[in-house]
């Protein structure tokens, strides 16, 4: 048999491919090896470098030991991004299944080395500078050091926030449940520190200016009662004139609400007409309602030119505050004494100031005074520099979270730095990752039964473009004859004495549907109104609660899908009722 020209090359040509096959093998072999062993010592940097970003994180409250952290993040974040970005590397994320993987490992690498460098400036800026720069020296904070490091720690906030985003938007689908969970974990490390960065440039560019580091300062203090509910906190009783120069702060004028003079005949400003059909006038006419309306925007600008009419100075800037939040600075201040000669202490303030004065002083302004009282000696203790640096900055820090903090500025300039913050007290803000309810609760029997009120409000997804809102009441208040007429109301305004009536306003997000609304529990419900304020539909639910009854209202709204559902709810006596995630109401 004479053999072809193509039978000779035969065996030839499968020697060169069977070749061809064992050096791609091989090839690939190396590749992975190659991959492989950077890939672990890539994770073995990045676990170090994470566990030294979480502790910088948790540092940030004191600048000096967050900059102390640094000395070893850079090395090994640069180690692995450099082990996560040569050539071998980036040809392998090319591959079906494991590049995406790769990419992910890549991506979060070089997104935490990002987070350290724009962490950097910030620890050299203040290498050195102790939280104690806060605490009052001779009765002055030092402001100018304050205000001198914030420019880095704006860029750190921007830079935090860049590399935070950049790890939000890498595609989790295709990734294996490991790679995916290290994503998310660093992702959340980055949006912590991101938050962090951002508290810490807002205080820095805010505080010395409140504080009188560009000239005399004017702010008036409002405090709000958690007894007796408003949108944002509680009516405002007591309220201050605090006067800061330099650093130093000094209480000018102290005063109760009823103070202020009667200027209920005719609003002190005009309201917008979607605030009106909702909450009538009553913000404009009455400083105890300046607060009713859930946009602290709109109540501050009020009760300054209410203060001005009356006491003749128009402030620089309106602060609201609570006695919760005095009991959370009360950890920072240890007791202070009275004149009544009580001890005023964490644990026991929210209890002395929303119901044992009323127990103890039946004339109003002697309650009043009272209040007076206690504001005035947490702010001497504050002013003496009897504080610890670090609990005070997380009292302000809880105080701040809870909502129950806020603060306005009549400057232009300044009152943008809040934007954004929780200490705004603005409308519930909803965007491509977050839907935001609001649930806000106002007294309406005249009284301070609230004290004795307990809310529960849940959201949940109940579909791909469903969600529901639980919002609960419930009274623990004891026998009416043992409480006094000032706390029960006596029946003044038509409510039962014992009995509590409250307003539950409801803001849904922007866009959204309101399908299905139903009540259940007591029949003490007294009905439904609404409006539209700011382009958000609201639903005022009215219920009356008697002691021991509990009421129940259920949302069914159509809106878009987004990644985070929550709401924000009026501050209430007990920190712990604060909004949480919850199971659809409407199964089916």
């Amino acid at each position: 048999m004479i053999d072809t020209p193509r039978s000779k090359s035969t065996p030839v040509v499968r020697r060169a491919f069977a070749g061809a096959v064992c050096l791609i093998a091989v090839a690939g072999l190396a590749l992975t090896a190659w991959i492989g062993v950077r890939a672990v010592l890539a994770q073995t940097h990045l676990l170090q470098a994470r566990a030294a970003v979480s502790a910088a994180t948790g540092a940030l409250d004191d600048p000096a030991a967050a900059a102390a952290v640094f000395a070893s993040i850079g090395d090994d974040t640069s180690a692995a991004r450099e082990l996560t970005g040569d050539p071998g590397w980036r040809l392998a994320e090319a591959l079906p299944w494991i590049g995406p993987q790769l990419s992910a490992v890549s991506d979060t690498a070089g997104a935490i080395d990002s987070a350290v460098r724009a962490l950097e400036p910030l620890a050299a800026a203040s290498a050195g500078l102790s939280v104690d720069v806060i605490r009052p020296v001779d009765g002055a904070v030092d402001v100018a050091t304050i205000a001198a490091i914030a420019p880095a720690a704006t860029a750190a906030a921007s830079g935090l926030r860049e590399s935070a985003d950049r790890l939000s938007a890498i595609d989790k689908g295709p990734l294996l449940g490991r790679v995916a969970d290290g994503v998310s974990q660093a992702g959340e490390l980055l949006d912590t520190a991101a938050g962090a960065a951002d508290a810490l440039q807002r205080a820095a560019r805010l505080v010395p200016a409140m504080l009188g580091a560009d000239g005399p300062r004017s702010t008036l203090v409002l405090f709000q009662n958690n007894a007796e509910w408003r949108s944002l906190g509680g009516v405002v009783g007591a309220v201050a004139q605090l006067d800061t120069v330099d650093g130093r702060m000094t209480l000018v004028a102290q005063a109760s609400s009823a103070d202020v003079g009667d200027l209920s005949a005719e609003p002190v400003a005009e309201l917008a007409a979607d605030v009106r059909s909702i909450y009538d006038t009553r913000p404009a006419r009455y400083l105890q309602n300046t607060t009713q309306v859930p946009d602290f925007t709109v109540g501050a600008p009020l009760a300054r030119e209410m203060w001005r009419r009356v006491h003749g100075t128009d402030v620089d800037a309106v602060v609201a505050l609570d006695p919760v939040t005095l009991s959370y600075l009360l950890r920072a201040t240890g007791p202070v004494r009275l004149a009544s000669g009580d001890d005023l202490t964490a644990d026991n303030a929210v209890r002395l100031l929303l119901d044992e004065t009323y127990r103890r002083y039946p004339d109003p302004r002697q309650q009043d005074a009272f209040f007076q009282s206690a504001a005035a000696a947490v702010f001497q203790a504050l002013a003496d520099g009897r504080v610890n640096p670090v609990a005070l900055v997380d009292a302000v820090g809880q105080a701040g979270r809870e909502r129950r903090l806020l603060v306005w500025s009549a400057d232009a300039t300044e009152q943008a730095v809040l934007d954004g913050s929780t200490l705004q007290g603005a409308l519930p803000a909803s965007d491509g990752t977050r839907t935001t309810f609001g649930v806000y609760l106002n007294d309406g029997t005249g009284s301070k039964m609230d004290y004795y009120l307990h809310p529960l409000v849940e959201t949940a997804w109940c579909g791909a473009d469903l969600a529901s809102v639980h919002v609960e009441l419930r009274s623990d208040a004891p026998d009416p004859a043992s409480l006094p007429a000032y706390v029960t109301g006596g029946g003044e305004y038509g409510v039962p004495v014992g009995d509590a009536l409250t307003g539950v306003y409801v803001y849904l997000p922007p866009g959204a549907q309101l399908l299905e609304r139903r009540t259940t529990g007591e029949d003490g419900a007294t009905g439904f109104a609404g409006g539209v304020h700011d382009g958000r539909e609201v639903v005022k639910w009215s219920v009356r609660l008697a002691p021991g009854e509990t009421s129940q209202l259920d949302l069914l709204v159509r809106l878009t899908a987004t990644a985070e559902l929550d709401a924000v709810a009026t501050p209430t006596r007990d920190g712990s009722e604060l909004p949480r995630g919850g199971e659809c109401r409407f199964p089916g």
